[in-house]
């Protein structure tokens, strides 16, 4: 996520004028890009839905995740319930734009790890703003 910097030069919040150290910082972890990933590739929207996910995010992080994603306005988080509350997240156009990053990761993956698996189509992902 941003750090604080002491360069003036630097976009506000942001460790350094590097475009790629400043995205590192926001989806950079092992996890952040995989539920864009859900959201993007599997149109996955409900909490459980990313719990299912074959690499079983722990909750704590998920929950920590999605909230971030939000700050960032990467995600959109809407209540579909009151009691108890529930919510359906939704990439933003922002979040979405990451698709072609995330595709050509797949391509790379494709390429150079044995055994691995694209999906044969991209789902077209349902934007919120």
């Amino acid at each position: 996520m941003k750090k604080a910097n002491e360069n003036p030069d630097c976009p506000e919040g942001y460790r350094s004028m590097c475009p790629i150290a400043n995205v590192l910082d926001i989806v950079g972890d092992k996890w952040t890009l995989l539920v864009v990933r859900d959201l993007l590739m599997l149109s996955k929207r409900r909490y459980g839905e990313f719990q299912n996910s074959p690499e079983a995010i722990p909750t704590n992080i998920l929950a920590d995740r999605l909230k971030r994603l939000e700050a960032t306005g990467l995600v959109k988080k809407e209540f579909y319930q009151d009691n108890p509350p529930r919510a359906e997240y939704f990439l933003t156009r922002k979040g979405a734009d990451l698709g072609p990053i995330l595709k050509a990761m797949g391509h790379w993956g494709k390429q150079y790890i044995p055994g691995v698996v694209l999906p044969k189509t991209f789902l077209s992902p349902e934007i919120r703003e």
